[in-house]
């Protein structure tokens, strides 16, 4: 497979479904908690990602939030969005559009302009100093109340220009797409789109695809391997167009599969499959090592890789032009490595 691991690496990409605090990298986190003194005790980054060990979501989520009690400053802020984006600029990544929990940081005590003026900051520098295209999607926390993200949106809607869409992430046990129904349906109406997670075989996985298609009328589903598995749900989300941004080695450490089998019959029936690397840095892996595992693990081919990036420009949220534009870079790099 090595060559076709040379064309994964080369060729443009664009990643959907990053959160950016999971691209808080061990190193980053002990120097920002040496800087700002919080979680100081660690002696070094290996210390850090040693404690990191996690085998459910509930033990990934405990990591994920004393990772980022680090971030306190704008200027954090600004690093960890573009140390990412640094990174994966040398994946040949061209266009991201990353998430972001304010609430996972507003309920710290830091304000809403401190976090949006640090991405705000590192989207620029990205596109000057990267030629990396930046969006964002602004999550709710889905283990919060649905008024505590009403508040939030109100917040966002001053930086709305800067933000394509809203999600809803973090724990789904008991907390259904429902719950956040009115304030969904608020986004939509100050014209954000919509996007929400379905992650491979939680808890009622199905009312949850239902909700999400029928109740919130998604324009995207994070995850969402599941809807293979209902003829009607794979149906919807065909006759829609709706595309789904699959993680394979982050549900992997949390569901022990890469979901390859569910990933090859999206692809057959005609579902838009994108791959992205959800919180590369507590997974060690980024959006290349992800479509790799398609490679090595689920005889994926050449073929299917030029596809799933294909649909990553098809379903992003940029106009048809500028999506065209990046679909030409992708079918040029195809046809000279041919």
């Amino acid at each position: 497979m090595p060559d076709t691991h040379a064309f994964i690496d080369g060729i443009p990409k664009a990643e959907l479904h990053v959160h950016l605090e999971g691209t808080l990298e061990p190193e980053l986190i002990y120097k920002l908690g040496k800087r700002n003194r919080v979680n100081a005790h660690y002696e070094n980054p290996e210390d850090i990602r040693r404690a990191n060990r996690f085998d459910d979501l509930p033990s990934f989520l405990a990591a994920y939030y004393a990772g980022i009690a680090v971030l306190q400053t704008q200027e954090d802020f600004f690093e960890l969005a573009y140390s990412y984006f640094r990174r994966v600029s040398k994946d040949n990544v061209v266009y991201v559009e990353a998430f972001f929990d304010p609430q996972a940081h507003t309920s710290r005590g830091i304000s809403f302009q401190t976090i949006i003026d640090g991405l705000f900051l590192a989207k620029e520098y990205a596109l000057k100093d990267l030629g990396l295209q930046v969006n964002f999607i602004m999550c709710f926390l889905r283990d919060k109340p649905e008024s505590e993200a009403m508040i939030t949106l109100e917040q966002a809607l001053v930086y709305k220009q800067g933000i394509l869409g809203v999600g809803l992430d973090s724990d789904g046990f008991d907390n259904p797409p429902k719950k956040f129904q009115r304030v969904f349906a608020r986004a939509r109406s100050e014209g954000f789109r919509l996007t929400m997670h379905a992650e491979f075989n939680q808890k009622d996985i199905g009312e949850q695809l239902d909700q999400c298609l029928n109740l919130i009328h998604v324009d995207r589903i994070d995850h969402g391997a599941n809807t293979i598995d209902d003829p009607n749900f794979a149906r919807q989300v065909k006759e829609r167009g709706i595309g789904l941004t699959i993680c394979p080695i982050s549900t992997y450490f949390i569901n022990q599969t890469y979901t390859l089998k569910h990933i090859r019959r999206l692809l057959d029936f005609g579902i838009k499959v994108t791959i992205n690397s959800d919180d590369p840095a507590y997974f060690e892996a980024y959006i290349n090592d992800n479509l790799k595992v398609l490679v090595d693990h689920g005889a994926f081919n050449r073929d299917d890789v030029l596809q799933i990036v294909r649909n990553g420009f098809d379903i992003c949220w940029l106009s048809q032009a500028e999506k065209d534009s990046y679909l030409v870079q992708v079918n040029r790099y195809s046809e000279k490595d041919a």
